[in-house]
Formats: C-alpha cells, sequence, structure tokens
C-alpha cells in the first residue's frame, strides 16, 4: 500500500505525567472517484430499503484498507475545527492536520500515531503555551520542532484510546467506524439525491440511540456483524451524548459511505466540593461532518527524525534525575 513508519523510539511514559503536560494541549477501491456510475448501480440503489442502504454502507466499510478524508464542525471544549486527515488500518497509523480556533494564527496542529507512539509538532510546541503547563523552554527543545510520547493510540476501541488530551476525543476514534453508527436507527429516511466532492450520492437521516446500537449488536448473526456493532456501540459511547444522535450519512452509487454528519447534545460530568460525583449536566453540542475523499488509495505516515524529535519522557527524567 506504499506505507512507510519510520522507527519510533520505545520508551513509556506514566500517562498522569503526561497528562499534565498536555491536557487541553495547544495543545475494491473506490479512489478519488468523480463517482461516475452507470443507470444500473442507481436503479438497484433505488430498489433497497433506507435500512439496507446504510447497512451494506457498513459491511463495506470492512474493505477499506486506508482512507483520506476532512473534518469540519465543532465539538465541545474546542470548538470549531478543522482537520485534514489520512490514515492506514493495518498495520493502523495516521497523520492529521488539525486546526481549532485558539490556533488558527499559528497554523495548523501537526499529529503523527505509528506503532505506539504519539508525534506532536507545529502550533503544540509553543514554548509560550507549553510553559503554562509544562514550562518546557528553547533549552530543553533544543531547535526540535517535534515531541515524541508513549505509550499512545488513536483509532482503537475508546478505553485502549490515548492521545493525552492532544485531540479531541470525538476524533480519537476511526471515521470508517463512526460512518457505520446509523445501523443502529431505527427511522432511517431517504432525503435526496446530492453530489458530494464531484460523486453522486444519497442522503439518508435517522436517528441514533445507545438502546438501537445495543439492539442491533444482540441481532446481529454471525461473528462480522458482531464487532462491527460493538465497535460501533463503543464509538457512540465515546462521543459522550446526552441522549441521541442525529445522523446523516451520504451513500454512493456504488454503495460506499462518503460523507457522514454527527450532530447532538452531550453531557459534561462533575464533581462536588467533596469530591462526590454529581449529576450529569447538558455540555456544548456536537456537530461534526467527515466527508471520505479518498479510498484505497496508498498513504504513507512518515514520523519525523530522531534528530528533530525530543521525547517527552527524557525531558521529564532529566528534571528529577
Amino acid at each position: 500500500m506504499g506505507m512507510s513508519v519510520c522507527r519510533s523510539v520505545s520508551r513509556r511514559v506514566a500517562s498522569a505525567a503526561l497528562g499534565v503536560v498536555l491536557l487541553g494541549g495547544g495543545a475494491g477501491a473506490c479512489g478519488t472517484g468523480a463517482g461516475s456510475s452507470s443507470g444500473g448501480s442507481a436503479e438497484a440503489a433505488a430498489s433497497v430499503t433506507p435500512a439496507e442502504a446504510v447497512a451494506k454502507a457498513a459491511e463495506d466499510s470492512a474493505d477499506i484498507t486506508s482512507l483520506h478524508y476532512r473534518i469540519t464542525g465543532s465539538v465541545p471544549d474546542r470548538g470549531r475545527l478543522t482537520v485534514d486527515a489520512a490514515m492506514n488500518t493495518a498495520p493502523l497509523a495516521m497523520r492529521m492536520e488539525l486546526t481549532t480556533a485558539d490556533q488558527r494564527a499559528k497554523g495548523p496542529l501537526n499529529v503523527r500515531f505509528a506503532g505506539k507512539a504519539l508525534y506532536v509538532g507545529g502550533s503544540a510546541l509553543d514554548t509560550q503555551k507549553l510553559g503554562k503547563l509544562a514550562k518546557l523552554d528553547a533549552e530543553e527543545l533544543n531547535g526540535r520542532s517535534w515531541l515524541r510520547i508513549e505509550p499512545a493510540a488513536w483509532g482503537r476501541l475508546s478505553v485502549d484510546n490515548q492521545s493525552y488530551g492532544v485531540l479531541p476525543r470525538q476524533v480519537e476514534g476511526s471515521p470508517i467506524v463512526q460512518s457505520t453508527l446509523l445501523t443502529g436507527s431505527k427511522n432511517t429516511k431517504k432525503i435526496e439525491a446530492e453530489t458530494i466532492d464531484g460523486a453522486r450520492t444519497t442522503h439518508y437521516r435517522g436517528t441514533v440511540t445507545f438502546k438501537g446500537l445495543r439492539d442491533a449488536q444482540q441481532a446481529a448473526t454471525d461473528k462480522a456483524s458482531r464487532e462491527r456493532q460493538t465497535n460501533s456501540l463503543d464509538q457512540f459511547m465515546a462521543l459522550g451524548l446526552d441522549k441521541n444522535l442525529t445522523m446523516d450519512l451520504w451513500i454512493d452509487d456504488d454503495g460506499r459511505t462518503r460523507q457522514f454528519r454527527m450532530r447532538g447534545a452531550t453531557y459534561k460530568a462533575s464533581v462536588s466540593a467533596d469530591g462526590k460525583p454529581l449529576k450529569p449536566v447538558v455540555g456544548d453540542p456536537i456537530d461534526m461532518t467527515v466527508t471520505f475523499l479518498r479510498i484505497n488509495e496508498p498513504v504513507t505516515v512518515t514520523t519525523p527524525s530522531a534528530g528533530d524529535t525530543a521525547d517527552l519522557g527524557a525531558l521529564l527524567d532529566a528534571r528529577t534525575g
């Protein structure tokens, strides 16, 4: 697949120490396709129900081995954001440029995941901003433009993901898995035909609930379907939704997902002055649109050179001896 991942230095760093440093962190291939398709494909698509079309798109997502995608919208705690990213599924690796409202003047946050390491560069290494969190200074960075953090994980089950607060949790999950959430809707309906990124698509919409996804998981009759529904349920929970998720899904004439949009209120957990958990309150909404730009085309994820990378564990160890 043209995948290239440079060797990463294996060094484990305590999650608690790293969280203090970077929380809030600055903190069959379908190709590029213009979406040309035969009339036969369009007629076949018209003959299936909305639920069947959504289920087929979810099933076909298992065949995605690499993806270039774009995210726009807003998420809790970070506000408006834009993301340009590419990923491979085996071995799992990702490169991303993330821009949030408070970073626009300084450029995007550059992120790489490869092996068990997270690499952060760009605006995250602004020493003035990091200085308030980790007190890293220019002398410690010694001209290096990337920070390496281990162990880290992205795109897996939410309990395994660890970006140390560098990424909003809504973009820690794989967009391939997130695209299957509409299978948990019991009111999916067809909206209209639309063109997305040059491809002719059919627009579907439905309401996704925890119960709907759990019912779909329990109704799955084969191992692959159960695993897919389990992953979908996990990603639904990771979004931190207060109740329901409104989801729009655009499927092309070949039955493939080309875009999805997720909208819903989130909850915010809190504790009392004596540390006891309080009833969650409604937090900021999520409204995030993910567009699949290129599917199953070669993706290269190259990590920074050792000479341009500062190991966060080594920096912390140097301070404590």
